[in-house]
């Protein structure tokens, strides 16, 4: 797990500094994590369109902010963009960084995610799909369009077919978790996986392409629709008072599904 020292100057003048200790220990080693964590059953991307249309309980799309907006001119080297259809669950994650952040700062903590990953530890980029913060703001995260199948780098052997959503904070026992926060993943949540018309209350079936994941390479893991990230991977992330909201976070994304 790497650590990185933030300081973040406030529009007043005060500084916050502290510790990110950074929830995706989720990909292995430096080299590349999409070579390391192979899809066993690729899908291609050109159904996507399809399934949006075809979805029974389609979501409307939460406001995203684009990448451009935190990225600011800051680029470590990318490998192609790559796809899996369908998108049939979502893994939550805390970024386990400090949670004393004035929203109007975020670009520049998402910037510090980035430069941890794609430069520390030579990822191909970030690895979250979305980024929240504690005002709600959903950030897109990993290239490749916000509304497609992107194969992120975020939950080790479960990259493809999920969307990784990266709560802004450190979210451990006790530790509130802001209700607008999970009012916003439950938007994300909703949105990508009405594409495919999944309950984000169901259990789903997941092949693990990885062994260093909870369940070895080629293992059929039944998992929740939404899960943590701990659910995949041995991992303290998401944090156990945001790993607590998850059961609420599915049951909004249903209704605004229209279950």
């Amino acid at each position: 797990m790497r650590v990185l020292r933030v300081a973040l100057s406030r529009g007043s003048g005060a500084t916050v500094v502290g510790l990110m200790l950074l929830c995706a220990a989720a990909v292995g080693p430096a080299a590349s994590p999409l070579r390391a964590d192979r899809d066993p059953n690729r899908a291609g991307d050109a159904t996507t369109r399809a399934q949006r249309a075809g979805s029974a309980h389609p979501a409307p799309q939460p406001a995203v902010v684009p990448r451009e907006k935190w990225l600011k001119g800051a680029k470590h080297r990318r490998a192609p963009v790559r796809y899996a259809d369908p998108v049939e669950a979502a893994f939550i994650h805390h970024t386990n960084s400090p949670n004393g952040y004035d929203c109007a700062d975020v670009p520049g903590i998402i910037r510090e995610v980035y430069a941890a990953q794609a430069g520390g530890r030579h990822w191909d980029d970030i690895g979250y799909n979305f980024l929240v913060d504690r005002c709600g703001t959903v950030y897109e995260g990993r290239a490749g369009g916000t509304g497609r199948a992107v194969v992120g780098a975020h939950a080790q052997g479960f990259n493809h077919h999920t969307v990784g959503i990266a709560a802004i904070g450190v979210f451990t026992a006790g530790v509130p978790v802001p209700k607008p926060m999970t009012d916003a993943i439950a938007a994300v949540v909703a949105w990508k996986l009405g594409m495919s018309d999944v309950d984000p209350r169901s259990m789903v079936r997941l092949v693990s392409s990885n062994s260093l994941s909870r369940f070895p390479k080629g293992t059929s893991a039944r998992l929740h629709a939404v899960s943590g990230h701990s659910d995949g991977y041995s991992t303290q992330c998401p944090g156990a008072a945001l790993a607590a909201e998850l059961p609420a976070i599915r049951k909004a994304a249903a209704r605004l599904q229209g279950r």
